[in-house]
Formats: structure tokens, sequence, C-alpha cells
């Protein structure tokens, strides 16, 4: 992966190779479904394609990771619920969380890797 480039809405970068459609759809799934279902469907899809498809596996531990870290986070906001600031952080980091996963959905539609910023790198 080169050729980074950077910006507050995460990385995007070149994979090392071209990957064909099945693995763009698989990639971009893996962003998707995370969307509706948490971190169920990339959990699902790397442990299915992590030893088909590098691309797909890279997607998919990055969809990952950012769910896992979106836990951590919501549960901080869940023991602020009764201060009412905990209500709009959790408002705030969907709307974020739908962003960024929209983001990274579209750029493994491109056929490039995509780093989402602010997050904990747990699965490697």
């Amino acid at each position: 992966m080169s050729d980074p480039t950077n910006s507050f809405l995460g990385t995007e970068e070149q994979p090392l190779y071209t990957p064909n459609s099945d693995e763009k759809s698989m990639g971009m799934l893996s962003h998707l479904l995370a969307i509706f279902f948490g971190l169920l469907a990339p959990l699902v899809i790397y442990f299915v394609k992590k030893d088909e498809s590098k691309y797909v596996s890279e997607h998919a531990k990055e969809s990952l990771n950012f769910q896992i870290t979106l836990m951590i986070v919501y549960v901080g906001c869940y023991y602020l619920l009764f201060l009412w600031i905990g209500t709009l952080l959790m408002i705030a980091l969907h709307l974020f969380r739908l962003v960024l996963c929209i983001i990274a959905t579209i750029r493994a539609n491109e056929g490039k890797m995509y780093r989402y910023p602010f997050t904990i790198r747990l699965v490697k």
C-alpha cells in the first residue's frame, strides 16, 4: 500500500494489486453491512474470506477495528446519558459512523484501501 491520501475523514491508499469485482464487492459489504449489523458483519466476512483475498481481509479488519472502537466510545457515552451530554454525543457519534462507513464503502468499491480515523487497531 503506497501513496496515502490523508484527511480528517480517513486515509485512502492504492492496494498492492488491482482487486477483481468480487473482491471489491466483498470489501464494500464489510463496511456497508456494518452500518446495520455492527461488528458482526465484518467479523463474519473476515473469518470467511481472510485466507482467500488480502484485499477483502484488510477491509474487513479495518471495518472490524472501527466497530470495536465505536463500541468502546458508545459505552462511554452511555455513562454520560444522565447528563444530557451523553445523548448529544451518541447522536453525533452515530452520524460520524454513518458518514465514515459510507465513505469506506465508496473507497472499497473504487478498489482503494481505506483506513478510518481515530481507530484503535486491535485486530492486526
